[in-house]
C-alpha cells in the first residue's frame, strides 16, 4: 500500500461522515465504528502501551510484519474507541515510511478536531502523534538492518 491508498481511505471516511448532518449523528457513528475494533488481548493493556496525554485510557501496540505496521488498540471510553479505530483503519498496514508522511487530512474534513472536547482533542493529538513514533522507531530500525 502507499500513501495513495491512505489517501483513499481518508475520502473514504469524508465520504461516510457527509452522509450525517449533526454532530450528534456522527457522534453516534463513532461508537458505532467502535464496535469494529478488533478485540485487543488483555494483556497488553499495560502501562507499556498506555497513552500519555489522553483522558481515557487508550492502548496502542504495533507490530511489523513484512514492512508493515499493524496497530492494535482499545480504549475504556467508546468515542475514543470510535476515533482510534478511524486512526488504525487510515495508518494500519502501511510501511512505516507511508505512516510518517501521512497527511491526516480526514480529521479536519470531518470536522473531528474541532467537534471535539478540548480533552479530547489533546487525546487524539497523543494516539496520532503515538503512531508515528511507532513508525518512526520502526523505520529507523528497518534502515538499520538495511545498512
Amino acid at each position: 500500500m502507499s500513501v495513495a491508498s491512505n489517501d483513499k481511505i481518508q475520502e473514504e471516511i469524508i465520504a461516510e461522515f457527509e452522509i450525517f448532518d449533526d454532530w450528534l449523528d456522527k457522534y453516534n457513528f463513532l461508537i458505532e465504528l467502535s464496535d469494529d475494533l478488533p478485540v485487543m488481548d488483555p494483556k497488553f493493556k499495560t502501562n507499556e502501551y498506555l497513552i500519555n496525554g489522553c483522558q481515557s485510557k487508550v492502548w496502542l501496540k504495533a507490530d511489523l510484519e513484512d514492512g508493515k505496521i499493524n496497530f492494535t488498540a482499545d480504549s475504556d471510553a467508546i468515542i475514543t474507541k470510535g476515533i482510534v479505530s478511524l486512526l488504525i483503519r487510515v495508518l494500519s498496514g502501511f510501511e512505516p515510511k507511508d505512516i510518517l508522511d501521512s497527511d491526516l487530512h480526514f480529521i479536519d474534513a470531518i470536522g473531528l478536531k474541532k467537534n471535539l472536547s478540548p480533552t479530547r482533542s489533546n487525546g487524539l493529538l497523543s494516539m496520532v502523534k503515538q503512531m508515528k513514533l511507532y513508525a518512526l522507531a520502526y523505520q529507523t530500525k528497518l534502515e538499520q538492518e538495511n545498512n
